[in-house]
Parts: structure tokens; sequence; C-alpha cells
């Protein structure tokens, strides 16, 4: 139930990832990180002192990285390459397809400052095309968690599924709602019963959605919200049987409007059960500099976006 969610403060997802990877060391001994000159960004360091034998610091050379990884994958090892998501899927796309993709390797692809929440840094930085090229390549695992717990226990669980993992996250520091739990791949969280409108959330995004929802709640709109933390493969069950009860599905995502969560959702639909859809994210537009919240509601992902989707879908039921 919405009750049950409360931030319990803020972490930067990209914590998660370190905290994860360093306790995932202490597990696996076959575990290898492998990094693009961003050690800090990624919060590696953890990881590096603890087990400095078992890191290859790439530098600026990306394709380079990916390739070492599906090489160490070959002899045996779990190989998690680091860097920002601009530069793990954009800059290497071929090496990911070629390499990694097409040959099932088992590598996990660390992609840190992706969105809008990247913030400052500007558009050249602000992938929001990435879940969309990663979802297509066949085989590929596309996971996209929402807060410091979720990302933590997503990297942990990512070593014991074999073939090749994109596991994305962010930079700024973000409400930790999620409690501690074991990961499930392709699993939705059922994070509250309803039977007016379906908000379907990922990444980021689940916050804003939250937030809506009990706004929503309070006039007396009931929601039924999922954290779909897994784009690839798809809990199409899930998808289905909340919409099956509301009749229309609200989807968020700090993506494009084309190629990611939203357009996962209607190929379901399309193919079990058409409804009304709309879409809370970025159309068709690049990003600019700003603070995380300011680029949010600019580019109309903020809560308020969210009460007005779900408002516009019902209206069309």
């Amino acid at each position: 139930m919405l009750q049950d969610y409360i931030s319990t403060g803020k972490k930067a997802t990209r914590d998660g990832f370190g905290e994860g990877l360093h306790e995932l060391g202490k597990q696996n001994p076959n575990v290898v990180a492998l990094c693009a000159d961003l050690v800090a960004s990624l919060k590696m360091a953890d990881f590096i002192k603890a087990n400095p034998e078992r890191f290859i610091q790439v530098g600026i050379a990306e394709a380079n990285m990916m390739g070492i990884a599906a090489g160490l994958a070959i002899g045996g090892k779990i190989p998690y390459t680091g860097t920002f998501a601009n530069f793990s899927t954009g800059r290497v796309y071929d090496q990911i397809r070629q390499s990694i993709a097409y040959s099932h390797k088992n590598v996990k692809i660390c992609a840190s400052h992706a969105g809008l929440t990247l913030g400052e840094d500007g558009a050249t930085h602000q992938i929001l095309e990435d879940i969309g090229m990663m979802r297509m390549l066949p085989g590929m695992t596309v996971i996209n968690p929402c807060d410091f717990n979720q990302t933590k226990a997503a990297t942990i669980a990512i070593a014991e599924h074999y073939g090749p993992v994109y596991l994305r996250f962010g930079r700024p520091n973000w409400p930790n709602i999620m409690p501690e739990y074991k990961f499930e791949i392709g699993k939705a969280i059922h994070m509250n019963e309803g039977s007016d409108v379906t908000i379907i959330a990922t990444g980021h995004l689940v916050w804003n959605a939250l937030e809506a929802a009990r706004a929503l709640e309070a006039e007396g709109i009931s929601v039924y919200l999922l954290n779909i933390h897994t784009i690839k493969p798809l809990d199409e069950e899930a998808i289905l049987d909340a919409v099956s009860k509301t009749k229309c599905v609200v989807t968020c995502e700090e993506h494009q409007i084309n190629g990611g969560l939203g357009d996962a959702v209607a190929n379901v639909l399309a193919r079990n059960f058409p409804a009304p859809q709309e879409y809370v994210a970025v159309k068709d537009s690049f990003g600019e500099s700003g603070t995380p919240d300011q680029l949010l509601v600019k580019y109309g992902l903020g809560t308020d976006d969210v009460i007005a989707a779900a408002k516009k879908v019902l209206s069309r039921k």
C-alpha cells in the first residue's frame, strides 16, 4: 500500500551500485570491474580497495572496455563495466552489439548519470535514448531501479543471471523508498492495488508516480501503482492484471517518449488488451543544463504531470 513507501532519506542510485559492487566482491571471486576513467563518479573505490587485482582502469577508451569485458567473460569472469550511460551505450553500441549481445556474453554494462537528472552537465551527457537502444538488442536484460536500495539489490542479483545486462542508474541524491530485499529480475513491484487508473513507473520517476498516486487517492481516485524496474524481460502478467482492472494506464519514465517503458507497455497492450494510455516522458527533445528538479518539471516529468496524465487518461475510458 502507498503508506508502506516512505522516504528514509535521499541517497544516489549510483551509491547503491557502489555498495552493491563492493558487497558482491566479497561474495563472488569471479566478479571483476572495469572503468573508463570515472571511478569516483561510479562509486567503485571500495571495490577497488578491497580487490585491486580484480580491477582494470581502461581510461577514456570505452570501446576497448567493452572488448576487454567480452574477453574476460570468455575466460569465465563476470565483468562489470562502469561509465556514464551516454558512453555506455551511444558511444559503444557497435561493440556491445557485435562483441557482447550477438554471442550472449556474460557482461554487466553498468551505466550511471542517465537521464535529465544528470542535471547541469547538459544535453550532450543526458542520454534519453539508452533504454530503447538496449532493449532492442536480442537477449539483453534491461534494468532501471528506482532508488539506492533497489540499485544495490539489482547490482548483486545480476551476477547470478547469465547473459548481458544493462543496469541504468543516476547521479542525484533521490528519495530512498524501497525496503532492503532480494531483487528478482523481471518481476514488477506492486506498490498499490487500485481500480480507477494504473500508473506504471520506472527509475527516478517511481518517486514522482508515488507522490502523484497519494494526491490522486486524496481526491478519491483509486490508483494501481507498479514499479517496473526491469524493462526487459517485462512483467507482462503484472501489467495485464493491473490494466484489466482499471481499463487505462499512465507510463512514467525519464527517457524519450519513443522506445522506452511506454512503448514496451503499449506493445503488450496492443497484443493482449488494448486500453487508453498516456505517456509521461520526454517528448522527442534533447535536454539542457539545469538542476534535476527544474529539468523534470520543464520537460513534463514532474508529479503534477503524472497527476494530469492520470486525469486525462481517465477521461478517455
